[in-house]
């Protein structure tokens, strides 16, 4: 970030309106999922987009949050030891995160990009990251997630349906709504204005 001056113009305009979508209440629920599902040891963040992204932007949090949702001796993401300093190592971490998010099975359109953690450049894209991450463990129900399942919205599952043979055969010989019904209706008698003249 320090390499980057201010913007101008178009590029302001547009930087603006993404920090717009920024939701300040949806930070304080994420804030209190991640610490209920990792525990205290993970800290607090300074309130705001920046103390939010401060507090994720090295990888730890967030590779603590998505290990927290495996069982023991299944974890995707090894943590080393001292948070890392150098920018690669930050940015691999936050990578690794994307990755297990991934395979636990938030969908791409709903994945952040590691500048947007990491530059702050769309901090709106990591919480809708977070959001679906949270759906998802409320979802499995699993006994992984911690925390208040009214925080995150249970994503739709599929409800098979199984007919029998004869209930196949049943639904031929019944007349959908869809095809309609003429009542006894016909064109008998209709005429469409005056008939075709000839003039010779």
């Amino acid at each position: 970030m320090a390499n980057k001056g201010p913007a101008y113009g178009m590029s302001r305009d547009v930087q603006s309106k993404i920090e717009k979508k920024y939701d300040e209440e949806l930070e304080d629920r994420l804030v209190e999922w991640i610490v209920a599902q990792c525990g205290a040891a993970v800290g607090r963040p300074e309130r705001g987009r920046l103390g939010f992204q401060v507090w994720l932007k090295n990888g730890i949090v967030l590779s603590r949050l998505v290990n927290s949702l495996y069982p023991d001796g299944s974890k995707p993401i090894k943590i080393p030891d001292a948070p890392p300093t150098m920018v690669f190592k930050q940015m691999e971490q936050i990578a690794q995160f994307l990755k297990a998010a991934e395979d636990y099975g938030v969908i791409q359109t709903d994945m952040f990009q590691t500048v947007d953690l990491f530059e702050a450049k769309d901090m709106a894209a990591v919480q809708r990251t977070l959001v679906a991450l949270g759906s998802l463990a409320v979802t499995k129900n699993d006994g992984h997630y911690h925390g208040d399942p009214n925080w995150f919205m249970k994503k739709a599952q599929e409800h098979k349906r199984e007919f029998t043979e004869s209930q196949l055969k049943e639904g031929k010989n019944v007349i959908g709504l869809q095809m309609g019904s003429n009542k006894g209706a016909s064109q008998a008698g209709m005429s469409y204005g005056r008939p075709r003249q000839i003039i010779s």
